[in-house]
């Protein structure tokens, strides 16, 4: 069965989506809810289908201009190493041209994204304000 793209977020079943991350022991916390406002709010959105099944999603968040920062890079486990992740940040780099794109990433997935031309960066950093998923 081949794999197909969409960008469309409108026909997302976000409890099937949250159920299946959360088998494949990528759960942020984020309820089915909280997924569909991060899709909206976000530059691109890249879902992989096998059939009706969703089995990779990439998100990337922009301000249009010069930044971008992409997050929930995931292909299902039985699906990787078939170019389902390449083609999501293909499709995300079609999208926001001419932009510096940032992402942070686990060391054991740091050489794939070196692949893709992404230099390491050891200058990041982060922080969480007020308690963690917690809505305004």
């Amino acid at each position: 069965m081949g794999i197909t793209y969409a960008t469309d977020i409108g026909q997302i079943d976000w409890d099937a989506l949250k159920a299946a991350v959360a088998a494949d022991d990528f759960d942020n916390g984020r309820t089915p809810e909280q997924m569909r406002l991060s899709a909206e709010n976000s530059a691109v959105n890249v879902f992989a289908y096998a059939g009706d099944e969703i089995v990779g999603t990439a998100r990337a968040l922009s301000d249009g201009v010069c930044n971008a920062y992409v997050v929930d890079v995931w292909t299902k486990t039985p699906y990787r190493k078939r170019g389902i992740a390449r083609r999501m940040m293909e499709i995300i780099d079609e999208r926001v041209p001419g932009q510096h794109i940032y992402l942070a990433a686990d060391e054991e997935v740091r050489p794939f994204y070196e692949k893709l031309g992404f230099t390491r960066w050891d200058i990041g950093m982060g922080r969480v304000v007020g308690q963690w998923l917690q809505s305004r």
